[in-house]
């Protein structure tokens, strides 16, 4: 059995810098605010005598890619999830197959988008720091600034991962499916994968920012739960209406956008918690966190949370964890110059 994560995401000790902002400590130098056990070959300031300048670069494309369209840092946070959580944190989403069996032809990828941006901010990268900084470090990097340039928190983030050269779909089509598990393979997931329930219930938060084609929800919820052809019973009905203004019925490709947190869909809050509490929440996979106890007691504290701190410092702790995911570092995997090479 394939347990699989939606499309999205140890022991952990509080992250001081999680809501870093300017005035406060630079993330880049908060090595010790790190959660759980460090893996070997991965640090903070990995890259600050090789390419100083490297956060800077990031941070700077990141902010002009938002400019143009909001909607890519999103989608961009969405990117790393899809790296990370197939053959681990190593920018095998940017490999191109030549006979249509990679990573980005697998039905999970359909509609993910930042394959682009990625070379785009490599590019400048390449042009300060030749063969220096791994795609898999840039997703990373550039993953943590959509967050921050959505208001949400500027975490430390290791650097050290080295780019993989095996790309498979059947992979992708096994680790990341539709958005409709339950919570039970929600969970068994993760664990499979080396996270918790916590890891789980935070990094679904990420929910709070960006948008979502109808065809990724609108049969699961509006039109045909559990193939019995009527709408989801725990889904509110006036926001069950809205959406059916906007998914068409029986479009199997339907492309129109929705967003996630229909009331603060461009800023990292906890929009999401309380979308999920009061059954306004987009996916099955969302709504699936109230059936469990632990799960469930985490969305009612954050919706009833005065502040996002303490939402914050557990992101940055989950998104640090699962940056952790089998990375190659060391003599591992290599430095690609562009990050859409072609496999086979």
């Amino acid at each position: 059995m394939a347990f699989r994560l939606p499309l999205l995401p140890v022991v952990v000790a509080a992250l001081a810098a999680a809501s870093w902002r300017p005035g406060l400590a630079d993330p880049a130098t908060a090595v010790g605010a790190l959660p759980g056990l460090p893996v070997a070959g991965l640090a903070v300031g990995f890259y600050n005598e090789s390419c100083p300048e490297v956060e800077d670069l990031v941070l700077a494309e990141m902010r002009a890619i938002v400019a143009k369209d909001w909607t890519l840092g999103p989608a961009l946070l969405r990117f790393m999830f899809h790296d990370c959580l197939v053959r681990g944190c190593d920018a095998s989403i940017m490999l191109r197959s030549r006979s249509d069996k990679g990573e980005r032809d697998a039905v999970p990828s359909y509609g993910l988008r930042g394959y682009d941006e990625v070379e785009q901010i490599k590019a400048k990268v390449e042009a300060a720091c030749p063969l220096t900084v791994s795609c898999a470090d840039i997703i990373a990097l550039a993953a943590r600034d959509a967050v921050y340039l959505s208001n949400g928190p500027r975490y430390p983030v290791e650097a050290g991962r080295r780019d993989g050269k095996v790309s498979a779909k059947y992979d992708a089509d096994n680790d990341l499916p539709p958005p409709s598990s339950n919570i039970v393979d929600l969970k068994t997931y993760f664990s499979v994968k080396g996270m918790g329930w916590k890891d789980l219930v935070v990094l679904s938060g990420s929910h709070t920012i960006g948008r979502a084609q109808c065809s990724t929800f609108a049969s699961d919820r509006l039109y045909n739960f559990s193939g019995k052809g009527e709408q989801d019973p725990s889904l509110n009905k006036t926001y069950a209406a809205t959406l059916r203004e906007a998914c068409e019925a029986g479009l199997e490709n339907d492309t129109t956008p929705v967003e996630m947190d229909p009331i603060s869909p461009r800023t990292f809050d906890l929009g999401y918690y309380r979308d999920v509490l009061s059954n306004t929440s987009l996916f099955l996979s969302d709504q699936a966190l109230m059936d469990d106890r632990w799960t469930r007691a985490y969305v009612e504290r954050m919706a009833a949370a005065e502040s996002p701190e303490e939402f914050f410092q557990d992101y940055a702790v989950a998104m640090t964890n699962m940056g952790r995911l089998e990375v190659l570092t060391g003599d591992n995997g290599e430095i690609r110059e562009t990050c859409a090479a072609f496999v086979r």
